[in-house]
């Protein structure tokens, strides 16, 4: 006997694609989701996709494993949306955006404002083109940061891994703010109001650490 089917809406918004999941429970959606694009691989072929969960409670674990199904089948996970604070945390610490400002353009939420002055919000994948995470304190990649993608902090960001995309450090105005990462070759590097351009890189590239030293950007090996 057949199933009751799982509603889900798909609807096109500037350059992704919207996903809205209806009620039940998240394997079944999940299955349906992935069933939905087998049945039309062409159409979902280097899609960016927007998935409205609207009240599901998912962890990493979940998100992350939905997040790898569909890297596999070549369709980016770009956004989730959803009236659940831990879905809309754990969408965060992924790297995703989790909600909308204007049509089809996905922004990151950003954390609240109270926390320890030590605190860090941990990103452990790699930060592709399009993507924006934006954090109130300091940032900890772990993976690389692509050409197009872009991070934002108001405290120091480290990357474990390479950075070539634009990053602000300090956003707030903290000119004693650090940006780290195992290869430092940034489109565009900013620590509180100064801006620099990486040079061209010359020999094997190192682990570099970035700071403002009397007004100016300055970067010099990272050592423990």
């Amino acid at each position: 006997m057949d199933e009751t089917p799982v509603a889900i809406q798909i609807k096109g918004i500037r350059d992704s694609l919207l996903v809205t999941l209806g009620g039940g429970a998240w394997p079944d959606l999940e299955t349906a989701l992935v069933k939905s694009i087998d049945d039309r691989p062409a159409f979902f072929q280097g899609a960016r996709l927007v998935l409205d969960v609207a009240g599901q409670v998912l962890h990493v674990t979940e998100l992350s494993a939905l997040r790898d199904v569909l890297s596999e089948r070549g369709i980016s996970l770009w956004a989730v949306l959803s009236e659940s604070p831990v879905t809309e945390q754990t969408a965060q610490n992924l790297g995703l955006a989790t909600r909308l400002s204007k049509p089809g353009r996905p922004e990151v939420r950003e954390a609240g404002d109270e926390m320890p002055g030590d605190a860090a919000l941990w990103v452990q994948q790699t930060v592709r083109s399009g993507q924006k995470i934006a954090y109130k304190g300091n940032l900890v990649v772990l993976g690389d940061v692509n050409p197009g993608a872009e991070i934002l902090a108001g405290g120091s960001v480290v990357v474990w891994g390479r950075l070539r995309g634009v990053v602000h450090a300090g956003a707030q105005g903290d000119e004693k703010a650090v940006v780290c990462a195992l290869e430092l070759s940034p489109t565009q590097l900013r620590i509180a109001g100064e801006i620099a351009i990486s040079p061209a890189r010359k020999g094997k590239p190192q682990p570099e650490i970035a700071r403002l030293k009397d007004g100016r950007l300055e970067a010099e090996p990272w050592q423990a």
